[in-house]
């Protein structure tokens, strides 16, 4: 019989095994075919960052290889922790080029603007005609770095109308330290980026199941610089926040901000601005940056996974059926999923459309810092391979 495995030209792949040299050896078995051009993983937190770095470097030795640690890790296996998923893509599936940015804290324009083009022209020389139409960019940064808005907006500029997605990459709960993979080695304060050209259908997208309340408030004293918020409405940010959602300002959790995050509106579109946590002077510290001033709403959330399955099947029924869908879900989506008790009905959805991704500490889209949403792209079929 002939080998069918051999003619897929994307390859996913996840291991659950708990020794990050059995889970590289599993996840290499699995993802890797004779032609194979990139590969992206999504690591665990709980593994030794070293050990998983060495073997990774090994065995792919001559593969293009980026990766980043996580929440929370999305693959065939399903909605898992402490496990290494990720795909791979062959000749016929992508032609791509990486780079890496170091140090964001000392991050500026012309760095990024210098990247993004050593990159286009490169992936030209390779494969002319790089356009929006064939052609995406994927990020993965440090989700600790407090610099994504910065990058983001800066890639985005650079790539002109070619989308960026991407995700800040994770830590678990613990908020110590995030790592990036290039080149072989794990890095913090730093950014991969993936310029990927494709002969498939694929749609950049983002999905979130909440909808803003009417009742406005204000950040009216911030702390710009630790996205910290120290006031709403002339209020401890804590105190106001309570009132707007019900919750007990004594009891404040990662499951209230989980379950009613804010919302601001840019462009007519609601973004989610999630909280990280509640701090001793009752101000609050979000996931991604929050102005003086600025206008949000309470959400209120539908139901999850109802929300993500009509994506997805809008997108397959745009661009065919779904070869692969690379997904960025955020950590508080993750919180809502467990104390729901979701987890199977998620695994479910993972194997009918083909997820692969992380849980992460934030997501961006076409240049905007985002929380609280599944970002990602979808790849369809096309249709000499779709009968």
């Amino acid at each position: 019989m002939p080998d069918t495995k051999k003619k897929m030209p994307i390859r996913t792949a996840h291991s659950c095994a708990a020794d990050p040299r059995i889970a590289a050896a599993e996840f290499h078995a699995a993802v890797v075919r004779p032609d194979t051009q990139l590969v992206l993983f999504f690591s665990s937190n709980a593994y030794d960052t070293a050990v998983l770095g060495d073997e990774i470097r090994r065995r792919f030795d001559g593969i293009e290889v980026v990766g980043c640690t996580t929440a929370g890790e999305i693959g065939p296996s399903g909605y898992r922790e402490h496990s290494l998923s990720g795909v791979g893509f062959a000749a016929g599936a992508a032609s791509a080029v990486t780079g890496y940015m170091q140090n964001l804290q000392t991050f500026d324009i012309s760095k990024g603007h210098t990247l993004i083009g050593n990159m286009l022209q490169k992936l030209e020389s390779r494969s002319p005609d790089v356009s929006s139409d064939n052609s995406f960019a994927f990020l993965m940064i440090d989700g600790l770095s407090m610099r994504e808005e910065t990058v983001a907006h800066v890639l985005q500029a650079g790539l002109g109308n070619i989308p960026l997605v991407g995700g800040s990459a994770a830590d678990g709960m613990r908020f110590s330290k995030t790592y990036v993979y290039h080149k072989g080695e794990f890095h913090s304060d730093g950014a991969v980026l993936v310029l990927i050209k494709t002969p498939l259908p694929f749609r950049v997208f983002k999905t979130q199941h909440f909808i803003p309340a009417e009742e406005r408030l204000v950040a009216t004293e911030v702390d710009a610089v630790n996205r910290s918020v120290m006031e709403i409405n002339g209020r401890p940010a804590a105190v106001e926040y309570a009132r707007a959602t019900g919750f007990d300002e004594h009891n404040l959790s990662p499951t209230c901000f989980a379950a009613s995050p804010v919302a601001v509106l840019m462009g007519g579109t609601s973004y989610v601005r999630s909280i990280q946590k509640v701090n001793p002077d009752n101000s609050l510290t979000f996931y991604c940056a929050i102005d003086e001033g600025l206008v949000f709403r309470i959400s209120r959330g539908e139901v999850l996974e109802e929300n993500l399955i009509q994506t997805l099947e809008d997108l397959q029924h745009t661009i065919g059926p779904l070869q692969l869908v690379l997904a960025c879900d955020c950590i508080l989506r993750r919180l809502e999923i467990i104390n729901s008790g979701k987890q199977e009905k998620m695994a479910e959805i993972i194997h009918a459309y083909k997820m692969v991704g992380f849980n992460t500490y934030g997501e961006q889209l076409r240049g905007v810092h985002i929380n609280q949403t599944l970002t990602g792209i979808a790849f369809g079929t096309a249709k000499e391979d779709n009968g």
